[in-house]
Formats: C-alpha cells, structure tokens, sequence
C-alpha cells in the first residue's frame, strides 16, 4: 500500500475544520452561525457499547438485499427433498431422533461429486440454519427454531464437512482464473461459497451468544466448539487463519469473487468467539494482576464508561465572538450561549466554588483575557472534599447519579517518580541516585509529600512487568533457562498469524481504505461489490436508489467488521504479551493506519453516523416471517426510525480506540498526529453527543495539546475544560502547557527501530527453533560422539560402498599435521 494513497488527501482536505481563522464575510458568517447551531441542538444518543449489536441485527447484516430472492430458493430445495423423507409432516413436528437420521442423510449428500447436488444440499442445510421460517409465524418463532436447529448441526458434525467444502472451494483455480478475467464480477459467481460461509456463520453466532434458557448439553457443547475453533484442528490451524488467506488472496487479486463481508464477518466472530470480549478481557486482565501478585485494578473502566454522559460540543469561532458583544454591552447576568451543563458538572460539586465563582471562572474563559497561565485546569478541582455542597445550580434529581469527584483515579508510573527524584536531587543536591526511589535525604520536606503522594497513586501494569521480564530473559537466557509459555488460543493464533503478519494487516488495511466513505474510486483498487452486485443492473430509479442504500450498507458493514476484528487483536495481544501488540502495531503504523483513520473521520461525522442505509422490511428475520409490502422511493428514503446507526457509532469508536493504542506512551507517533493536523478533524468528531466517543476523541487531543501551541488551547478552554473532567490524570504529567518542548527532538525512525529490535529479539528468542545455538553445549567424549545414533536416508546402504571409496579410502589423512594442529 503506497503511502500517498493515504496523506495527500488528508492534508487537502484540512482547510476545512472549525479552528480556521475567522471568516471575513457575510454569508460564510452566516453559514458557521448556523452550523454552529445545528451541532448546539444534536442529541445526547443513548448508545451502548458492546462486543455485538443485538442478535437479529448481527444476523441481517450478513446477507445483502440483493440477496432477498435466495431464502425462497433455499426453502425450495429444502422442502423438495424433505417431502420425500417426512410424508406429509413438517420439520417442527418431528422427534429429534427424526431430525438428527434427516440430517445424517444430508451429510451423506454433501459427499457427492456433482457440484450442482452439492449446492442443493448445502441450501437446504442453510435453509435449517435460519429456523425453517416457512412453519413460523413470528421472528421470535424463527431465532427459537434457528438455535435448536444449529446445535443439532454442530451435533451431527456438519460444522467440520463445511469446512472441508470451504477448502476445497478456496483451492478451486478454474474459479479463481475464470473470476480474474470475468469484467465484472457479480453474486452469481461466489454461490457456493456464499452459501457455506452463511451457514458457517449462522453456526458460530447462534452458538456463541449464551442466553439463560440453554440446555446443559448446549452449554457444553458451546465450549466445545469453542476449543475447536481455537485449537489448530482445521489442517494444523486455526479456522482464523484460513480466513485471514481468504483475505490475503482476495487483496491480492488472485480470488476476486471472494465474498469479503461474509469471510470478515466470520473471522471477527470466530476471533470474538475464541479469545473472548470486551468483558471477558477484562476479566482475565485482573485475573493475570493477580497472578502477577500486583495490586487490583483502581476501576472497572467497562462501567466507568457506561457511567459517563456526553459533554456539549465545545464552542465555536461564531459563538465565541457573540459571547464577547454580549459582555461588551454589559448582559453579564444573561447566561452564555453555550451549553455549559455536561462541562461543568464536576464544578458544580466542588465544595470551594459558588455560584458567582462559577459565573466569574467562564467569563475569563470565553474571552482572550483567559491565558492559561491563569486559568489552570489542573487546579481547578481538588479531590479531597469537605461534606458540605454548595447549593444546587439545577434540582436535585439532575444530580444524584453522578460520581463523587472525577471518574478516574489517577496513575503514576514508576519511571514517572524516578524522573522526578531525578530533577529534585539535581535541583537541590546537585547529584542523582539512578533508579532509586526510596532515599530522600537532602531534599526538603514538600518533595517528601510529593513523593508520598506519587507512590500512593503509583500503577505497575502488566506491561511493565513482561518487559522487565523479557529484559531478564534476554540477559541470562542459560541461568534463567527456557521460559514456560501457554498455550492458550491468543498465543496459538500469534503464532500461526506470525509468518504472514504484515500481509495480513496490510489487507485488512486495504479493504479498510476501500470501505471507508471518504475514499475516491479508482480504477486499480480492489473491488469489495463482489457479493452485493447482481447479475443484472438495475433499470428503473427504484431499483437504483435499493441498490444505492445496499451498496452504502455493505460498505458500513466491512468497516464495522474491520475496526471490530483489529481492536480485539490489538487488545487481546497486548494482554497475552506486549511485544506481540507492539509488532501489530509496528505493522499497523508502517502500513498508514494512522492517516488512514483521519481520512476516515475527516467527513461530516455527525452524517455519517445517523445514515439511514438500511432498509427494515428486507432485514432477516422480518423479510422472511411478515408479508412484503410495496416498496416506494418514498419509504427508501424516509429509512429507519433511529436516532443514530449503531455499527457507524461502534466502527468510529473501535477506530478511535485503534488510534489511541497506536499512539499511546509513542511520542514520534504522538508528533504525526501533529504532524497530519488531526486536532481539528477530532475536534469536529466531539459534536457527537456520545460519553464513551468524546472520552477517546478527547484522549488522543490530550496527548497532542502541548505541541498545538499557546493560540490553539488559549482559544480551545471548552475542549481543555473536557479534559481535563473526563480523562485520567497522570499527576506529574504535563499536559495543558508543554513546558521544555523544544528540547524534547523526536526521531521517527530511532524510536521505531529500537522498538523493532526489542521485538525482534522477543520472537526470536521465543518461537526460532534454532535460538541459543551459541551457547548448546558441545560433547568431546569420542564414545559418546561415536555411540549416537544418526539417521540416514532409506538409500543410503545402497550406495554405502561408493560413499567409503569416495568420503574415506580415497582421501588421505596426514596425521601429523591433525597432531601437531591440536
């Protein structure tokens, strides 16, 4: 992927954000006021973020409109061969020892040679997996029938013969080379492997969402199966790794009818599946702490999050500028046009403020007299709290969930207060001490209380403590000897993905590029319509404007698909070691992925998450159950109800996410946010009034806010303000002013290469089966040497006597010189 792809339309396109200059006229004045008006009057989202959508939304996104026409055929040939067996009865009204002798008999089928057989059979297999919708008559009937049918699948080993029909249909070349020339490709050409990847799907979803009314046998089933997806049991690997070649091969242009959404839909919920979520990280976060014998986790960051609300979006040039008229002509009793409330609602339970403070802090703050070498947000809340509130700005019942002080306890790092000694004892002794943390002898009294302070919020991650570990490994590798890794399926899938690694997220990268809205069409990029396009395009505006929302639907799909899949990657692979997050990452950064996200988000956000391109009648289950009204442009148009769409909003925080773990603890990858002027493009995303969004947003502004200089925080307290209440602190840390940073030079490639050699040493110690062969001991004793036992070629007494007349008779040994050498 070449890097221009990428920044040239970035950095075109940022005279567009909303820290430009002030506008000189009329109509563009105009128009800023009412922009500014329109992101003052968006809604609070009640969005809840998770591991998935609900089920029937995460069943419907696997199948394309285009593809409405196909449950029919699929009920079709499952009734054509069911009446034959049944007599007159149906599937609902059989003994399950009926169904399970069925459905052997289908297995058998899927045995034959005749490709065409093949597909019926795998209909009418799917036809099961989706719950028999024919003998329903509610969704609710449908998802029932749906997850009886597909644990008795994975009972009766349908699972496993898909798979090999999967492989066989991957190393199908006459496909491949027919799809390479073919002009255009549409869904005719990938039925057989739409069709097995559904099922498949359908069999790992249903499966992996546990609900309270599952039967013992399923639940041991679902671990079961869960172990089997983990396990290299699928031709010495993992089922993810045969879909991350589908993905390679498909990049690659080698496989173009490969249907992409389906294998990415498939490999992000076998990855959930097998590694385990959101909540399940976090779980085995603390139980590694506790392993590692290190303190508890301060919070629970999962409900900590849940816990927030959004904050208002930060004030613009237009409302600024009215702010300070309106103090000019004297209405200082006239409350800002700013929408202060989320902002301030830490403030307002400061027991040190009252109303007229309040009032006095936000005037300095909203005009150019508020440098920040007077307004310290870092000091304008303090966490130990006397009991008696001030009186309530708004009714109580506003009031009472909010936490007590700010969200999160803040955190100290071990070389943070080593740093620090280091400058005290430099300042007042004149000498330093290393590492040492504990001796304070000669500095005065108040350093004591900072470092008293320091250590009682110190946190040593688990981070800290594998790298110290690595470091001890690399040092002794004979004394310490070999060191006993898991083999859990985090650390089985590292090491299958591991060869192929950087072809693998360059082509989740790719697809990524394709899929995002921003991104231009060109003529040499992948085609990701493959299983979208029907066979014949449409002709009447009716069908074009269904086409267009399907077209626009699968692209939101891949990019949910993609942000989902690399983030619990990310995460999963920090926790199990972070040298192999830091190589993903490396990858990840090496391969754009940095501009790559601010080409995403640099678009109108607030569009793009409350897009319509869904069509609710033809959404499974409820295309399948409820009759098909007439569709109209009208009802195409007018889309769905919500407020907002939920995989846009879960796809621009997983993003968000990615971009603050890349650059996390970086500074060179800090200095190319800076560098690629991403403060305004994430500053425009904060308009989205979601906690958990502007908590990531305002993240990866904290990082940056030092080098955006003096003008953009003297003009941006609102944003400051953010931060300040709504992301952790780290107390020595210097955030809002950027003190020392001309002497701070950053060198991209020094920091990244130092990092590549840590984790080059890492795998190499750990997974080359040749490590250490400096230091394997050698045997000198000539009977043992001449007593061990070498294995020989099956040929090799044939020519036995050939090999003595040639290696040994025929060459002569001057032994003299081998005495007098040794």
């Amino acid at each position: 992927m070449q890097a221009e792809d990428m920044e040239v339309p970035i950095i075109n396109n940022l005279n567009d954000n909303g820290d430009r200059q002030r506008p000189k006229g009329k109509d563009v004045f105009k128009d800023q006021q009412k922009e500014s008006e329109s992101s003052m009057e968006s809604p609070n989202l009640e969005f809840e973020y998770g591991d998935t959508d609900v089920l029937t939304a995460e069943l419907s996104e696997l199948y394309s409109y285009t593809e409405e026409p196909e449950f029919a055929l699929n009920r079709d040939y499952f009734e054509e061969d069911f009446r034959s067996h049944a007599r007159g009865r149906r599937w609902i009204e059989l003994a399950v020892e009926e169904q399970r002798s069925y459905v052997m008999r289908l297995l058998d089928a899927l045995e034959v040679t005749d490709r065409d057989k093949r597909l019926k059979v795998a209909r009418a297999i799917l036809y099961l997996a989706q719950g028999v919708f024919d003998e329903c008559d509610t969704e609710v009937d449908v998802l029932h029938w749906s997850r009886h049918n597909v644990f008795l699948l994975y009972d009766m080993g349908i699972f496993t013969a898909l798979l090999e029909l999967l492989s066989m249909e991957i190393d199908n070349n006459q496909a491949c080379s027919s799809a390479v020339r073919k002009p255009a490709i549409s869904l005719a050409d990938s039925t057989e492997l739409r069709v097995l990847l559904s099922i498949m799907y359908l069999i790992v979803e249903t499966i992996r969402v546990q609900t309270e009314d599952d039967r013992p046998e399923w639940r041991a089933a679902r671990e079961a199966f869960k172990n089997e997806l983990g396990s290299p049991l699928y031709n010495g690997e993992p089922l993810a790794l045969l879909l991350f070649t589908m993905v390679t091969k498909f990049c690659s242009m080698n496989a173009p009818h490969f249907p992409m959404k389906k294998v990415l839909l498939l490999l992000w919920k076998t990855i959930l599946f097998t590694l385990g979520g959101f909540e399940e990280l976090q779980e085995m976060k603390v139980r590694g702490r506790e392993r590692l014998n290190l303190p508890p986790l301060p919070e629970d960051s999962i409900k900590v999050v849940r816990a927030m609300r959004a904050a208002s979006p930060p004030a613009s040039a237009m409302e600024l500028i009215e702010q300070q008229q309106q103090q000019k002509r004297g209405r200082r009793s006239r409350r800002p046009l700013v929408k202060q409330d989320s902002l301030d609602t830490y403030n307002e339970r400061d027991p040190f403020k009252n109303d007229d403070a309040r009032d006095e802090e936000e005037d300095p703050e909203d005009t150019d007299s508020g440098i920040e070498g007077e307004v310290d947000p870092l000091d304008r809340d303090v966490i130990i709290q006397p009991p008696p509130p001030p009186p309530p700005l708004r009714p109580p019942t506003e009031r009472v969930n909010f936490p007590k002080g700010l969200p999160w306890a803040p955190k100290v790092r071990e070389k943070d207060i080593e740093h620090f000694l280091e400058t005290s004892r430099n300042k007042f002794i004149g000498f330093t001490l290393g590492n040492d943390t504990d001796t304070l002898v000669g500095l005065p009294r108040p350093i004591h209380e900072s470092v008293k302070t320091l250590k009682q919020h110190k946190y040593v991650s688990i981070t800290e403590v594998q790298i110290k570990k690595e470091d001890e490994l690399q040092q002794c590798p004979m004394s310490l000897g070999d060191e006993e890794v898991a083999e859990t399926p985090t650390e089985m899938l590292y090491l299958g993905m591991l060869p192929n690694l950087s072809q693998y997220v360059i082509a989740l990268l790719k697809l990524l590029l394709a899929a995002a809205p921003t991104s231009k069409a060109k003529t040499d990029s992948i085609n990701i319509l493959a299983d979208v396009l029907p066979e014949e395009m449409p002709i009447t505006v009716l069908q074009s404007m269904k086409l267009g929302i399907d077209v626009n639907r699968h692209k939101e799909i891949l990019v949910k698909a993609i942000s989902a899949l690399l983030l619990l990657l990310l995460k999963h692979f920090k926790l199990n070691h972070i040298y192999q997050f830091e190589i993903v990452s490396q990858h990840l950064v090496f391969a754009n992925c940095i501009p790559l996200i601010l080409k995403f988000f640099n678009q109108n956000i607030m569009s793009y998450i409350s897009a319509k391109n869904s069509i609710c009648v033809l959404d499974f289950p409820h295309c399948v159950v409820h009759e098909m009204p007439e569709l109209t442009a009208e009802s195409l148009e007018a889309g769905d109800s919500n407020q907002f769409c939920w995989r846009n909003l879960f796809s621009c925080i997983n993003l968000l996410r990615i971009l603050n773990k890349l650059t996390k603890w970086k500074h060179s990858r800090t200095m190319m946010l800076v560098v690629f002027k991403s403060a305004p493009i994430l500053k425009r995303a904060l308009k989205v009034k979601q906690a958990m969004m502007q908590l990531y947003v305002l993240k990866l502004l904290k990082i940056q806010t030092k080098y955006l200089g003096r003008q953009w925080r003297k003009s941006n307290m609102k944003t400051m303000s953010a931060i300040y209440q709504k992301v952790r602190h780290r107390l020595n840390d210097d955030w809002a002013y950027g003190n020392d940073i001309d002497a701070r030079p950053w060198d991209f490639q020094a920091e990244e290469c130092a990092l590549r050699e840590s984790i080059e040493k890492f795998n190499s110690r750990r997974y080359d089966k040749n490590k250490n062969g400096d230091f394997v001991p050698v045997d000198n004793c000539l009977q043992s040497v001449l007593g061990q036992r070498v294995e020989l070629p099956e040929d090799f007494h044939y020519s036995y006597e050939m090999w003595l007349e040639r290696e040994v008779f025929s060459q002569p040994i001057q032994w003299e010189g081998l005495l007098q050498n040794h």
